[in-house]
């Protein structure tokens, strides 16, 4: 007989799941977003926002808390209905002027931050609660599917209290998967986990929405989370879509200084633009898209600093170095430059604090925006 479980006991070790290409496939749905506005009184939460997902791709809705991507999420779910606008799944309209499909008629998963498991289910009861339109007996071998697949079967009968956080998501997981939805929503679904287990149950839980091939929006303020998962990102700021595309197109190609920051933590020195050139106290770069006298701000990635040896290239001194693993981290100090330079150092170097040396800066680590720029 299995002994019931101990709260906590996965926090110490990564869970097993049930084996891949196990969970059952969908039939994916394209969701549409036209024209959405969402208004709560005075505030704008959805500023005419309008987007596609294709069927079976995964999309991350990514921004600071506020920005309006958990609204958009609770839109397509039929939570809240929109202020205007329409959303369609393979062009039918389930919000809109026409018509308001209600969230239990959609076709939809859903899998909310808190999990929302029900305290007096069991975790088979739990799973059993989205599969009421089937006969009892195929109810019940959806959710034991549902439940091999995440490595829970042994603990059917047990209750979401006994269990940990993270088993807890694997129930939310089995539970939003067992229908076969043809759209699942997903709202920062791992950020009640620690790192440890977050990127485990991360990975593993992609993998079962790749062999479900629900369509599947997940909301995140994680870039890294974002990029590790997507096939698309949707980068969005106060209510709209600042810019869309893969994880190396945001990354590599921001369009603006705000998408720029929002994926690294840059070295950022005031300069001046002329004959295509901005001039700055770390160096010349081009600036060709950017109009004589523009006033710009020159990004630099922290692992785009190389350093040399003293009385080479650009002087600069060592103020700060931490130990950080698989990287040191260097402050240096710049003559004209108001902050220190961060420097991400892969290679060990025996350089103390306080010791001149001079910095290289790769070109591609590189960009350039107006000063202006968002």
């Amino acid at each position: 007989m299995t002994s019931a479980p101990s709260p906590g006991r996965d926090r110490f070790r990564l869970p097993r799941w049930g084996q891949r290409g196990t969970a059952g496939a969908s039939i994916p749905a394209r969701l549409t977003f036209e024209n959405i506005v969402q208004t709560y009184g005075s505030l704008n939460a959805l500023n005419g926002l309008s987007l596609t997902i294709e069927p079976g791709e995964l999309v991350c809705l990514l921004g600071h808390s506020g920005c309006g991507k958990t609204t958009l999420l609770r839109i397509a779910a039929g939570v809240e209905a929109p202020t205007s606008g329409r959303v369609l799944m393979d062009e039918r309209e389930v919000s809109g002027p026409q018509a308001f499909l209600q969230p239990e008629h959609r076709g939809i998963g859903l899998m909310f931050q808190d999990y929302a498991l029900f305290p007096h289910l069991t975790v088979l009861e739990n799973v059993l609660f989205g599969l009421k339109g089937l006969a009892a007996k195929d109810a019940e071998a959806s959710a034991r599917r549902a439940l091999s697949r995440v490595g829970l079967e042994h603990y059917a009968n047990e209750y979401p209290h006994t269990l940990s956080g993270g088993e807890q998501q694997r129930v939310a997981l089995a539970r939003s998967i067992a229908p076969r939805p043809g759209v699942l929503l997903m709202d920062e679904p791992f950020s009640n986990l620690d790192r440890r287990m977050r990127d485990a149950i991360r990975d593993e839980t992609v993998a079962i929405l790749r062999e479900t091939r629900a369509t599947t929006i997940v909301v995140t303020h994680d870039p890294e989370e974002a990029m590790r998962i997507a096939d698309r990102i949707v980068l969005m700021r106060a209510g709209a879509i600042i810019q869309q595309g893969s994880a190396e197109d945001l990354y590599r190609r921001p369009e603006n200084l705000f998408a720029a920051r929002f994926f690294c933590d840059f070295n950022e020195v005031r300069g001046e633009v002329r004959s295509g050139q901005v001039s700055s106290p770390v160096g010349i770069f081009p600036a060709p898209h950017l109009a004589d006298g523009t006033n710009a701000v020159v990004c630099i990635r922290p692992q785009g600093i190389r350093l040399k040896p003293a009385g080479l290239c650009l002087p600069g001194r060592v103020v700060s170095r931490r130990f950080l693993g698989e990287v040191e981290l260097l402050q240096i100090n710049v003559q004209g430059v108001d902050r220190p330079l961060q420097a991400r150092i892969h290679d060990p170097v025996s350089i103390g604090v306080g010791q001149d040396v001079g910095i290289e800066i790769d070109p591609k680590d590189v960009l350039v925006f107006a000063a202006t720029d968002p």
